[in-house]
């Protein structure tokens, strides 16, 4: 029996259902023209610049775009590869673990592009799965609350800011619910891999009475307002976005170390047009797909080519960083091992009870 993963199912909790496939006819006019088929947690506005794009490269070519969580990626794929029936012609995800183990279990094939010999050796696994959006988790933080000093920029720092700040910051910091969102608990993990004294963080968090979330607008916008004066470990992109259009929203990264997550593209193994899902991927890949990311979607791009061409998402540019990039490899699947989970998150929820 198959069992699904729990990340796949915290993430359909913390989402809203998908719409349908949206069409995207052939530039050129051509009624008879290849449709390439993309399964996609990338909401489907955003995804239209990079369709555009692609279709300004590639006039004779439709595109059918399904916008989905990420979980049903993952099970439409092994469902229809299993069935014998042709499946999207590319995917993209930012369930790491579900898109490696999508490779790893031959669900997907391999796409020996021009480009992947240079791209960075964390970013390509076997040449079947690549990372493609480079993004940092973040403190975020009230700048109105923190005109007379700094916010802290460190782990230990934040632990000092919150045990001498304990009674006007209290309820006031906030972060992902890890049993319920799966970007929060992949944070979690590589925060227990990266830093040995993490758990002195979350006992501290714990006592400041920190505030849990599933969604990164839901603690952005009260970061805003000034509801809350903190917020750990924030998707870099979202919290990027969202800075652009307020203006009292600050964004840290931290200095002793920042862990990155990536969106993973691949072709699959049953796609009905593995060609042009991997014209689609090299695209992606490519310095006008990756500055399109950047400029348009406020994306940071992985290409070395383009990660220093957009000072407003080049997160990379910001001097003294220390960044640890999720690795597309097969330890991405120890998150979904379930007994390993559980046990994170015991721990977790025990740190956060010791005031």
């Amino acid at each position: 029996m198959r069992l699904i993963p729990l990340f796949s199912i915290f993430i359909a909790l913390a989402l809203p259902a998908k719409a349908d496939a949206t069409f995207f006819a052939a530039k050129s006019g051509k009624a008879d023209a290849p449709v390439l088929k993309i399964y996609s947690s990338l909401d489907e506005p955003l995804a239209q610049p990079m369709i555009e794009g692609f279709q300004e490269a590639n006039p004779d070519v439709a595109v059918s775009y399904e916008d989905m969580l990420t979980g049903e990626i993952y099970d439409r794929i092994v469902k229809e590869t299993d069935q014998g029936e042709a499946t999207a012609d590319f995917a993209f995800s930012s369930a790491m673990d579900l898109q490696v183990k999508l490779s790893n279990d031959g669900y997907a094939q391999r796409s020996d592009l021009p480009l992947s010999g240079i791209w960075p050796g964390w970013a390509n696994w076997r040449n079947t799965a690549y990372a493609l959006t480079f993004e940092p988790a973040v403190f975020v933080y009230h700048k109105p609350s923190f005109t007379d000093h700094p916010p802290p920029a460190t782990r230990a720092e934040l632990v000092e800011f919150l045990q001498k700040n304990g009674d006007s910051v209290f309820a006031r910091i906030a972060t992902y619910d890890i049993e319920r969102s799966g970007v929060g608990f992949l944070f979690m993990a590589r925060d227990q891999e990266q830093f040995s004294d993490i758990w002195t963080v979350i006992r501290a968090m714990g006592g400041a009475g920190v505030k849990l979330y599933s969604t990164s607008q839901a603690i952005l916008e009260r970061v805003a307002d000034g509801r809350f004066v903190l917020g750990y470990n924030i998707l870099g992109s979202y919290a990027a976005d969202w800075a652009s259009r307020h203006p009292d929203v600050g964004i840290l990264l931290p200095r002793d170390y920042t862990v990155v997550m990536s969106r993973i593209g691949l072709v699959p193994q049953a796609a009905a047009n593995p060609e042009l899902g991997r014209t689609y991927l090299a695209f992606l890949m490519s310095r006008e797909g990756q500055q399109i990311m950047a400029s348009k979607l406020q994306i940071p791009a992985v290409s070395p080519e383009v990660a220093g061409d957009n000072t407003a998402t080049n997160m990379r540019a910001l001097h003294g960083t220390q960044l640890k990039p999720v690795p597309v490899s097969l330890g991405l699947m120890v998150y979904l091992d379930q007994v390993k989970r559980a046990r994170l998150i015991k721990r977790w929820n025990d740190a956060l009870r010791l005031q």
